[in-house]
């Protein structure tokens, strides 16, 4: 899919405390307003620390309100495979999903409460229904320098489908992340990207 053309986007980042989704969100917003999109964005979340649920509603090119109805996301970038599941319903029936693979279990699974849904079944019913684009955005994180910039590797990956050039992204990128890893957080941006690219 080429971003190229589009006017609005809808997009909902989904993730739990702790995995940067406020960051990534704010990389896109911040993009998009150096190119003159409108931009409404919206926070929610049960409870932003480390393990609660956190959603972001960003749309582009958007003159409404700042949620984006049921059924009305282009993508749905999931920062955690669970998370996925949990928000799908903001998704159109045409949309794509991108979710890292990587899951976080919560301390009711920790705990012995609870059993995490197993990863393959949690992608093979994203599937039934929607294009899905899975990869274990933690380990490209890893590879590209440190595992904490998992989030920007799924800024990467989405950049494929954002109205926004790439060249804003990374400069948004080298601007919002700590100076000591902003080569860490470009090479993930790249790297996120070429998921989606091929």
């Amino acid at each position: 899919m080429s971003a190229e053309g589009i006017s609005k986007f809808d997009l909902v980042i989904a993730g739990v405390g702790g995995q940067g989704t406020v960051l990534a969100s704010d990389i896109i917003g911040k993009a998009a307003v150096k190119e003159n999109m409108s931009v409404r964005a919206a926070e929610t979340h049960g409870m932003a620390q480390r393990g609660g649920s956190v959603v972001n509603h960003i749309r582009l090119g958007c003159e409404l309100g700042s949620m984006i109805p049921m059924k009305g996301a282009d993508v749905l970038l999931a920062l955690e495979p669970s998370e996925a599941l949990r928000y799908l319903e903001f998704l159109s029936d045409d949309g794509t999903i991108i979710v890292n693979t990587d899951p976080i279990h919560p301390v009711t699974v920790t705990s012995g409460q609870c059993t995490y849904p197993d990863v393959d079944a949690i992608i093979a019913k994203l599937e039934e229904t929607h294009k899905v684009k899975a990869f274990n955005a933690t380990e490209l994180a890893k590879e590209a320098g440190h595992p904490q910039s998992m989030n920007v590797a799924m800024v990467g990956a989405v950049s494929s489908y954002l109205p926004v050039s790439i060249d804003t992204l990374v400069e948004c990128v080298r601007e919002l992340v700590p100076q000591k890893s902003i080569d860490i957080n470009v090479k993930a941006f790249e790297m996120g990207r070429d998921i989606t690219q091929g």
